[in-house]
């Protein structure tokens, strides 16, 4: 392998990293940019100051376009929003999924609840990649093909390969994201089995400032 050329500098080494076997997937193509590692985050800091490919932007909240319309402006990478699809739903959900392209962002996110019809809504109204996240291995996999998700994003715990497996076994050519966790063999396992990028959840805040703290007071 040819050694790739890397600048960094004294203000912008200290970034949150994504783990380098992420490099090891297909990645998924976007409008021809290729993206292996999506980083689970909505914090702005840790957005502007990390090497993964893309964000993943969803929050346990309603979904408000000044959260989307501020992550978008701030990131220096492409984001994918979170548009509901549980509470929030229906002609609510197409609006923001609207938004949301008309202010930049790659692609949107529904999370489990959300019913096929208005998946099948959503692709014919948006031009940008729609994503289902998906938790269990007892879901309608194949209704959400045929409704048009263009990738699913799998976060089942200890399940998340067994649930990567059904799906491929469904259609071998959907794309897949899936959360790897925190070992270099679990994430080898994810994409082992199909998952074609990687999720990767960062520390908190308070968990690297609480590095540097400890750092400062030994000094």
């Amino acid at each position: 392998m040819k050694k790739i050329p890397e600048f960094t500098s004294k203000l912008r080494k200290n970034i949150v990293t994504v783990p380098e076997i992420i490099n090891n997937c297909s990645g998924i193509r976007v409008f021809g940019q290729l993206l292996k590692s999506f980083l689970f985050s909505t914090d702005v800091a840790i957005i502007r100051n990390t090497n993964a490919n893309a964000i993943i932007a969803v929050y346990p909240f309603t979904p408000q376009p000044l959260i989307s319309h501020s992550l978008i402006l701030a990131a220096d990478k492409p984001i994918f929003c979170g548009v509901g699809g549980g509470i929030t739903t229906g002609e609510r959900s197409i609006e923001l999924a609207l938004d949301a392209e008309f202010q930049g962002a790659l692609g949107v996110v529904l999370n489990k609840p959300t019913p096929n019809e208005l998946i099948k809504k959503l692709k014919d109204k948006v031009d940008i990649p729609v994503i289902i996240t998906v938790v269990s291995d007892k879901e309608d996999f194949k209704g959400r093909i045929d409704a048009g998700v263009d990738i699913f994003n799998v976060s089942g715990a200890d399940k998340t390969t067994d649930i990567i497996k059904k799906i491929k076994d469904i259609n071998s050519d959907v794309a897949i994201i899936a959360t790897g966790g925190k070992s270099d063999e679990t994430i080898q396992k994810a994409i082992d089995t199909g998952a074609n990028a990687i999720s990767y959840t960062p520390p908190t805040t308070a968990e690297l400032f609480k590095e540097i703290m400890i750092k400062y007071r030994n000094e």
